[in-house]
């Protein structure tokens, strides 16, 4: 989710780095293909004697395109959604999106998927080359860069407050969006599928194992929490986060009462905009119900939304 003392940030943990939304993972993984084939004996012998040789991850292409020559953030998003600068459709992505433009940092945004991503998530970005070869920024590293690059201070003097805030959205608010997005069936192939699964490969066999990895983690992860998943446990959770962050932002513009957005301004409306968005083709929407009770925070994403991405 701007100032520093000495131009450095504070690295606190949050769901980034954590990287345990299902969406977050690597696209897919063996467990669930061996799931649904099994090696023949025969030949299971031979790749015992022979193994496979495990490549490391892929390196970035270092032959870049004349309009590619600045700062790339790499997000799930389609291709006219990226022409268009659209906002991500995932919450991680839209964080760290939404962040780089309250700072003022410029940047084009790249469609890409778990598989391409250095570190096996999503968002990283690519810095604008320079003499030497640029490494790639995973989100858990981007802030501190960022502060790096306009030399602000107020963000780091805030820090405090956000971390007092910020399980609202790392646990209350995103473990019912997992639930609507990845559980409710409905939603699930209405958005998920289509936007998480189709969107990743065409191949009918890794879609059906993606798509059953994507529910799989999504359980794992909200287990994490309780044995058993209460979805009315969970809308309540939200419920009550909502309020809260209604009653933290008030009648300010935006949070801790600042003149402009900063982090936690961007976390929020991660998830605001889209519990809110119409294209996102909820089928039951309850996020939706609870969030426009607080008539402060829809503003808020309204806000933001014509003031930084007006030309969605």
């Amino acid at each position: 989710m701007p100032d520093c003392h000495n131009g450095q940030a504070p690295e606190r943990p949050t769901d980034d780095q954590d990287e345990i939304d299902p969406t977050q993972a690597p696209a897919v993984s063996s467990p669930p293909v061996r799931q649904l084939f099994s090696v023949p004996t025969p030949i299971k012998r031979i790749f015992d004697r022979f193994p496979l040789v495990i490549y490391p991850p892929n390196e970035l292409p270092t032959r870049l395109a004349p309009h590619a020559r600045c700062n790339r953030l790499f997000v799930f998003l389609d291709i006219a959604g990226a022409r268009q600068r659209k906002p991500s459709f995932n919450p991680q992505c839209l964080r760290w999106q939404a962040y780089l433009k309250f700072v003022g940092i410029d940047f084009e945004l790249v469609p890409s998927t778990n598989h391409a991503s250095p570190s096996g998530a999503l968002p990283y970005l690519l810095p604008a080359p320079s003499v030497e070869s640029p490494l790639p920024i995973p989100a858990h590293k981007l802030q501190k860069w960022a502060i790096e690059q306009v030399h602000c201070e107020e963000e780091q003097q805030i820090s405090v407050r956000f971390d007092v805030y910020a399980s609202l959205l790392d646990h209350r608010i995103r473990n019912a969006w997992l639930y609507q997005l990845y559980l409710d069936n409905d939603n699930f192939n209405a958005v998920a599928r289509r936007l998480y699964v189709n969107f990743a490969t065409s191949s009918t066999i890794v879609r059906a194992a993606l798509a059953i990895q994507l529910q799989q983690a999504a359980r794992d992860e909200l287990r994490k929490y309780s044995d058993y998943i209460d979805v009315n446990d969970l809308e309540a959770e939200a419920g009550n986060a909502f309020e809260a962050l209604s009653i933290l932002l008030g009648s300010a513009t935006y949070f801790f009462d600042r003149g402009k957005p900063g982090f936690f301004d961007a976390s929020v409306f991660a998830y605001t905009h889209l519990i809110l968005e119409e294209n996102m083709m909820w089928k039951h929407n309850r996020l939706g119900q609870l969030l426009r009770r607080h008539e402060n925070l829809v503003q808020h994403r309204e806000r933001i939304l014509e003031d930084y991405f007006g030309n969605r």
